[in-house]
Parts: C-alpha cells; structure tokens; sequence
C-alpha cells in the first residue's frame, strides 16, 4: 500500500464485522511493537492481545461501552490494550551513557506519554496496511481492567485499540463531509520559520 492511500484510509473506525483476524495478521500488527518508538530506546510499551470473545466482552465492559450508540468494542475481533512502563524510561535514563551531569535528565516532558501515543498510530497504520480498520478507546475502570488481565501495577494503561474488518458503513459519506467541514485551515496549524510568518 502507497503511503498516502494509508493516510487517506487512516480513521478511527466504530463499526466493525465481526469476522475474525488471522492469527498470524495479529501477530504481525503486535510486532510492531519492536519498531515503536522509545525515548533513548527504553522500550518501555507493554501489549495484551485479547481474542477471546468473552474476555473482549468483559473488556468493553470496563470501557463502558454502553456509553457509545452502538456496541463496537465488543464486536471488534481484536482488542489491544496498550500500556507503558514508565520505569523502564527512568532506568535506562539512571545508566552512565544518559546522565546529564550525573543526574536523570529533567524530564521536559513524560517521553513515556508521547511514545505512546506514537505507538497506537504505527498499530493502526499497520492494521490499515494489513487491510483493516481500528479505533481507540479509553479506559477509566484501569483497576479493573489490569485485574481482569493480569497487567502488573507498575504498568500503566493507556487504552484499548480496536482492530478488525470495517462494516461497510464504517465510515458513512455523511460524516466524512461534516468531518472535512470542519478542518482548520493548515495555516492555522502549521506555521514555518517563526509563528507570526506571513507565508
């Protein structure tokens, strides 16, 4: 797939079928979690990969699925729910080859909370590549949700990504022009040179 027939596929998508994902197509999209960025190659990201549809049920549960028009979370065939180590950046950045005058660096901000960010759009562009759709869900009931899967405590979650094949009205022309409709004009987000250029 052409890179810009990815960003043109690139949504978050609330409507799946339920048709299952090959397994090996799972694998390969979880893997990359071995290319994800990591600040000072910390690899602090964390990954649990749920099919079972019990256990996806009592997922959206937790991510409070009922909230949303229609059920989604629970029909995707794949749930990933990703999580971050915070630690892991704080220790490889204790290590002789990261100290800043013998000390951690001053966090300018928490690395740990923009990689993963990063690593949620390279699962959703390889799921895109693999010919597939995913969302993003929140979820507030993290207690439960680590307990429920085993995440230990000093793993923190960031969400769950929904991944699996588009119904055929994922993405109705309806909403694609209201959402089109109300894109900020680029200048009003990119700016060169300094803010105020005139360009």
């Amino acid at each position: 797939m052409e890179f810009d027939d990815v960003l043109a596929a690139r949504r978050m998508v609330r409507r799946y079928r339920p048709d299952p994902v090959p397994a090996e197509t799972v694998d390969k999209i979880a893997g990359t979690i071995r290319r994800a960025p990591s600040a000072g190659f910390s690899q602090g990201h964390r990954l649990v990969v749920v099919t079972d549809r019990a256990t996806r049920e009592r997922v959206a549960g937790l991510a409070e699925e009922s909230r949303y028009p229609e059920k989604w979370l629970s029909v995707a065939p794949v749930l990933m729910v990703l999580g971050v180590r915070e630690d892991d950046y704080h220790d490889r950045y204790t290590r002789p080859d990261k100290l800043i005058d013998g000390e951690e660096l001053d966090w300018p901000a928490p690395y740990w909370w923009v990689d993963s960010g990063a690593f949620l759009m390279l699962i959703q562009l390889a799921a895109i590549d693999a010919g597939l759709a995913a969302g993003f869900a929140t979820v507030r009931r993290k207690d439960e949700l680590k307990a429920l899967l085993g995440i230990p405590g000093d793993v923190a979650v960031v969400g769950v990504v929904t991944i699996g094949r588009p119904r055929e009205d994922a993405a109705a022309p309806s909403d694609t022009a209201r959402l089109r409709s109300m894109r900020k004009p680029l200048g009003d987000l990119v700016h060169h040179e300094t803010w105020t250029d005139p360009r």
